[in-house]
């Protein structure tokens, strides 16, 4: 029994991590981990392959036979973009990514443990991909009346694989785009054109729906001294193309608030 126990504990790690992505949380997770230990050393040999070596496969298939028992929709929270993402595939397309992308099996061996076939596997994986990855392309919007500044953004933005919507170089112009694409992320300047302001920009946004904003400014400390660090972070001027890429990619993946959610959730 111990040496059963021992073969199991190797596998652990993958199998807790696989456990929670499948049911959403921790604590459902680990469940399915301590019931499927309890499968591996109570069930028959010839039904656990004990006796044949401890696959991680077999234990992957149970966990995911456990999950169907109880006919639990995964849950979202914290609600994470990868998350909700995830959430619009099937489910059977949702556990092929995560066994492949998640626990790096090789697409036939993710194959086995769902029981397809592996031409299947792979036509559905590809399908699942792009699905994903289009959900988590951005739209974004650059609030900035300087023409050469925009235009380096914009490259910026474009080489990561996300969408700008246009450019905005006042209050009016900014409010217009926003209500025309919905965007998903703002890049703002806070000093524009005709003597707008783009904190102003950002809390009329804000006050409509939930807009992440990043400020590329010159002037950082304007935030401060208006009492308005919430807007959003800042990156002062000049910037570097490493910093406004790391920005991105933390608001893009950042889990949204609860105000968020009712415009985010997927249809």
């Amino acid at each position: 029994m111990e040496q059963y126990t021992g073969h199991f504990m190797q596998h652990l790690p993958y199998l807790r991590r696989y456990a929670r992505a499948l049911t959403g949380t921790n604590g459902r997770g680990d469940a399915l981990v301590t019931r499927t230990l309890e499968w591996y050393l109570e069930a028959d040999e010839d039904e656990t392959g004990r006796g044949e070596g401890l696959s991680r496969g077999a234990l992957y298939r149970h966990l995911n036979k456990l999950q169907d028992e109880e006919g639990a929709v995964p849950a979202v929270a914290p609600y994470h973009p990868v998350e909700s993402a995830l959430m619009t595939l099937d489910e059977t397309d949702r556990r092929l990514y995560l066994l492949v992308n998640l626990e790096d099996l090789p697409v036939g061996d993710a194959a086995a443990v769902l029981e397809l076939a592996p031409e299947d596997a792979l036509e559905r994986l590809t399908h699942a991909r792009e699905r994903v990855r289009a959900r988590l392309t951005a739209t974004i919007l650059i609030v900035e009346d300087d023409a050469i500044i925009a235009y380096d953004l914009a490259e910026t933005v474009r080489g990561m694989g996300h969408i700008v919507c246009g450019n905005a170089a006042t209050m009016d112009e900014a409010l217009a785009l926003a209500a025309e694409h919905r965007p998903t992320l703002a890049l703002m300047d806070i000093r524009l054109a005709d003597g707008d302001n783009g904190l102003e920009v950002a809390r009329a946004l804000r006050a409509r729906r939930f807009l992440p904003v990043i400020f590329v400014t010159a002037f950082p400390d304007d935030l401060a001294k208006h009492g308005l660090e919430h807007l959003g972070p800042v990156i002062p001027k000049p910037f570097t193309r490493d910093q406004i890429e790391q920005a991105i990619t933390r608001a893009v993946f950042m889990p949204q608030p609860e105000d968020a959610r009712e415009t985010a959730q997927p249809h």
